[in-house]
């Protein structure tokens, strides 16, 4: 594909560049790093046997359905940065321009939010601690890989994900296996049919964490003119790693609900805790107040598991930065951003000045958190999060639409795989997944939206995270004001991008 009808000449420039080494195996051990992130396993744990439930539920009327919108998007527009065109080709250049940097931007609130404390707190559990200016240190360590592993070529960079897919395997396997044999040894939690029941307390809690954890189908669009033959690998790897993705999160989370009482289980610490407790089976021993001393073979095991479990930190965070960087980059060079942040490394393949400004927005991240929340680590955990969420989210609102917009407005697109059912199919499919992100959106900055309504019982501020109890105003400012400033940088990208590419007079040429 020498040019594309759907982006400016300027990315006709930058794409010469890029070097075609993503394969089908690639594809996959991609999608598997990006979908199957450790960081909400212990959040989903937290809320009890019902999460379980929660995530079967979602799998059918959620995950199945975006699967199958993400397999014709891309088969039918099969161009580098695939979710900025879809939504420019459906909605116009400034809404696709808005979406994207909400889309990038959530990808360095994440990496200097949720995953830098995770990987911090594990690293201070099973090592040693980093107090004070350490800390900081530490967090600058993890993110600086990240950025790293991001700017690497294509063809070294990929193998990045590939290690991760099977850092991930190995490690949540070896657990699952622990937590058998200690199960046998010292017996499990009672969990009762009550437990599993679903509620809607339970589902505006769970919802947020558990579709976050099944979002990412989309993000090796991103990288679609680097792929030998998107068309095939991409519906391929969808499939599979859907799938895949639904189990190695629902033996974990059974799992720390066999070993833990609910009550020691937290959004943060609720799978190390677990891994504490189920390696004591190689040595060490869980005292009668809860607490854990690992000893021996157990204390190496869980340092090994504690190294794994940082590893797939790092590489979910460095896959989608992946993506988020490329589709921003070409966002850029189409007018949707300033030109010259989209350029593509002639000598790496990838933009670098993108991933650069990913770093340092990450890092910016990290530090604003830790003074904000006062070294709060639950709750700089719980206000990252859900920023990561929200970020990404309301770039689906625009986003899964798409499909039946384009449906209408290019009949007579090649596509590959399509959506059963016509277009009532893809209607059906557009606006369930549509629907479930908005809802999500709304429980997010509203946390415990509904309760209480219509004669029902219940509080809306008993659904504040933990670390916010009591402090609505603080939670709700700590999304909605980073949200909004991630907006105006959006708007601000739009008028520089129409500006410099007025002036050059390189409009694009549209599909029409």
């Amino acid at each position: 594909m020498s040019t594309s009808p759907t982006l400016s000449r300027q990315w006709d420039n930058q794409r010469k560049n890029l070097r075609k080494t993503f394969r089908r195996f690639d594809v996959l051990a991609f999608l598997v790093c990006t979908m199957v992130g450790l960081d909400t396993i212990g959040s989903v744990a937290a809320h009890g046997p019902q999460g379980l439930v929660w995530m079967v539920i979602l799998a059918a009327v959620f995950l199945l359905p975006y699967g199958m919108l993400v397999s014709e998007l891309s088969t039918a527009i099969p161009v580098e940065g695939g979710p900025y065109v879809w939504t420019k080709l459906a909605f116009g250049k400034f809404v696709a321009a808005i979406n994207q940097v909400m889309y990038w931007f959530s990808n360095p609130v994440w990496v200097g939010g949720t995953l830098c404390i995770l990987a911090v707190t594990t690293f201070q559990t099973f090592f040693f601690p980093l107090p004070g200016f350490w800390g900081y240190l530490g967090g600058l360590v993890f993110i600086w890989a990240t950025v790293l592993g991001v700017l690497a070529a294509l063809n070294i960079g990929k193998w990045i994900p590939t290690a991760g897919a099977f850092v991930r395997i190995l490690m949540l396997g070896f657990f699952v296996v622990t937590a058998i044999v200690y199960g046998v040894q010292h017996g499990i939690q009672p969990l009762t049919g009550s437990a599993f029941a679903p509620s809607y307390l339970g589902f505006i809690a769970l919802v947020p964490v558990l579709i976050f954890n099944y979002v990412g189908f989309e993000l090796p669009s991103n990288a679609a003119e680097e792929m030998t033959n998107p068309q095939r690998d991409i519906p391929f790897a969808v499939l599979r790693t859907g799938f895949g993705a639904f189990i190695l999160y629902g033996g974990p989370i059974l799992c720390i609900l066999l070993v833990l009482p609910a009550k020691q289980i937290n959004g943060l610490g609720g799978f190390l805790d677990a891994v504490k407790a189920v390696f004591t089976v190689y040595g060490g021993s869980v005292h009668s107040d809860g607490t854990v001393e690992l000893s021996g073979a157990g204390a190496v095991f869980a340092g090994i598991c504690a190294a794994g479990f940082i590893i797939g930190l790092l590489t979910s965070g460095v896959t989608w930065s992946m993506g988020g960087d490329r589709a921003q980059a070409v966002a850029c060079t189409d007018g949707a951003g300033p030109a010259w942040l989209g350029k593509i490394s002639p000598r790496f393949g990838t933009p670098v000045r993108i991933n650069v400004l990913s770093g340092i927005l990450s890092t910016i991240m990290m530090v604003l958190a830790r003074v904000l929340t006062s070294g709060d680590g639950q709750k700089y955990f719980s206000a990252a999060l859900g920023l990561a969420i929200s970020t990404t989210f309301f770039t689906y609102i625009a986003m899964f639409p798409a499909l039946t917009v384009l449906r209408r407005k290019l009949p007579d697109l090649p596509r590959p795989y399509q959506v059963p059912g016509g277009r009532i199919g893809a209607w059906v499919v557009s606006s369930v997944t549509g629907l479930i992100v908005l809802f999500t959106v709304v429980v997010l900055l509203w946390p415990g939206f509904g309760v209480g309504w219509f004669g029902t019982s219940g509080s809306p501020d008993d659904s504040l995270p933990a670390s916010f109890a009591g402090q609505r105003l603080g939670y709700t400012l700590s999304q909605v004001l980073p949200l909004l400033a991630i907006i105006l940088v959006g708007v601000i990208f739009f008028v520089v991008g129409s500006y410099q590419l007025r002036k050059a007079d390189r409009e694009p040429d549209l599909i029409s």
